[in-house]
């Protein structure tokens, strides 16, 4: 039993150099004690604890996300942001970086939430940055309808800093994600040095963004000051050139691999990554694709998203190429959350199903059903939105690696939106079981697709919903 023990670590170690190796040459990388990355199961620890650390943020708060819903609960957090400004005197800095098109849509909207901020005392200590794409303008913008126009991309990035503390997950900022809309989130405490990157991040992001202004009206940044719908070739070579040339910096100041492997307290690797289609930066799709295509004969992955839509080239990676036993996670379709909304919107989920169904079919022709198993979330009273990667050696149940993060993994994540996760590569045995214990509660919840789930009444989508997936497929 012990000389098994020792080749089980034997065999950790080896990957743990070898990835740590090739992750270091493409990523920054942040040391640090595994005992210092929380997971969270449910949204209401999620919200709670979002406003928890904003009552007591001392220096910044700085969130990322698609947009800021309009409820009581918003509204406390609003007023938890104030707070920590008043309790502070105005030391607290904070800036909020939504998408402009999902942020301003409706009465109220996020915008209309946010203004007390930029109204109140300390209102001059806040920045609200609406990031607007290059690709949605002219007779585009003019034809597609508001629920629509995301297709053609958006700001997604989700982060929430507070202080020397980071909340990475895939969750946005309204009612659903608070309460029974199921997610991921990991709380990465005392870690300022990511904190650092991921604020300088949001604010190279604003720097080409618009700004709210108290009155509620929205003005370019002139800090670039260059207009993504009047000049948008210039706007992406500016934009991209400031996001690349943050993340050059801080590749080259992490670059010294000696240097990371003397923090003795160090048992766990943080790699944060990018992805931002839209102006031409693929970096978090490399990573993630080299991931697929390397994992060897015994290793298992545990692959989630929220919308499943894998690109055909991760795709390829996963049936042909990588050797491991995988386990992909999607929603059913009453766990969609588009299920049962008005118009076209409620037939979305039936579009998901005829895309699973192809990959279903697809892996079956490949030979690749017994090492690839698809798997639907189903909860009454839930939807479903968790995404990310579980990564298992040979023989062990638990992963000693994990993404988490915004991306889905589908086409609009890789070519359309502003994306970004971190690769987690750990030793630390109790982080590993909390990896194991996330995942399996997951999977908990799960049914097994088989080629009679798509023979059932309920799942053979309309005749036109499969001719809109195929033209649009690659827009969502």
């Amino acid at each position: 039993m012990v000389a098994e023990e020792k080749d089980l670590e034997s065999e950790t170690v080896q990957f743990e150099e070898h990835t740590l190796t090739w992750l270091h040459k493409s990523s920054p990388c942040f040391p640090m004690n595994g005992s210092k990355i929380k997971i969270i199961h449910e949204p209401s620890v999620f919200y709670s604890t979002l406003i928890e650390k904003c009552k007591n943020a001392k220096k910044r708060i700085t969130f990322a996300s698609l947009y800021l819903g309009t409820g009581k609960l918003e509204s406390n957090l609003v007023n938890a942001i104030d707070q920590a400004l008043s309790t502070s005197n105005g030391n607290v800095e904070v800036n909020i970086l939504l998408d402009f098109m999902r942020g301003s849509r409706g009465k109220p909207n996020s915008c209309k939430m946010l203004e007390p901020l930029l109204n109140g005392k300390y209102g001059h200590c806040c920045q609200i940055f609406l990031y607007h794409t290059p690709k949605l303008r002219g007779f585009l913008k003019m034809i597609i309808p508001d629920r629509f126009n995301e297709l053609v991309g958006l700001q997604h990035m989700k982060l929430y800093m507070i202080d020397d503390d980071i909340i990475i997950s895939g969750a946005n900022l309204s009612n659903d994600y608070f309460t029974n809309r199921q997610d991921r989130y990991f709380v990465l405490e005392d870690c300022k040095k990511l904190c650092d990157f991921y604020n300088e991040l949001v604010q190279r992001v604003g720097e080409f963004s618009f700004v709210l202004q108290p009155d509620g009206t929205a003005t370019l940044n002139s800090t670039i000051n260059v207009h993504p719908l009047k000049n948008p070739t210039e706007f992406i070579q500016e934009a991209a050139y400031s996001v690349k040339t943050l993340f050059q910096r801080e590749l080259q100041e992490c670059s010294d691999l000696k240097k990371i492997g003397k923090n003795l307290d160090a048992d766990t690797w943080v790699f944060p990554s990018i992805q931002m289609g839209q102006l031409n930066i693929y970096h978090d799709s490399h990573i993630t694709l080299k991931l697929l295509q390397t994992a060897s004969t015994g290793t298992t992955l545990k692959l989630a998203t929220g919308y499943f839509n894998l690109t055909s080239e991760y795709s390829e990676a996963l049936l042909r190429h990588c050797q491991g036993t995988c386990h992909l996670l999607t929603a059913h379709p009453t766990a969609n959350g588009f299920f049962s909304a008005k118009g076209v919107a409620g037939s979305i989920p039936a579009a998901y199903t005829k895309i699973e169904e192809s990959f279903f079919k697809y892996c079956d022709n490949l030979g690749q059903q017994n090492r690839v198993t698809l798997w639907e979330f189903i909860k009454p009273g839930w939807t479903y939105h968790a995404k990310g990667l579980w990564y298992s050696l040979p023989d062990q149940e638990k992963p000693c690696l994990t993404l988490i993060g915004s991306p889905n993994f589908g086409y609009r994540s890789v070519k359309k939106d502003l994306e970004t996760q971190i690769a987690i590569v750990t030793k630390n045995k109790n982080l590993q079981n909390e990896l194991q214990k996330e995942h399996e509660r997951l999977f908990s919840c799960a049914k097994r697709v088989t080629k009679n789930t798509f023979f059932e009444q309920d799942r053979i989508p309309p005749t036109w919903v499969c001719a809109a997936v195929a033209l649009f497929r690659y827009y969502f």
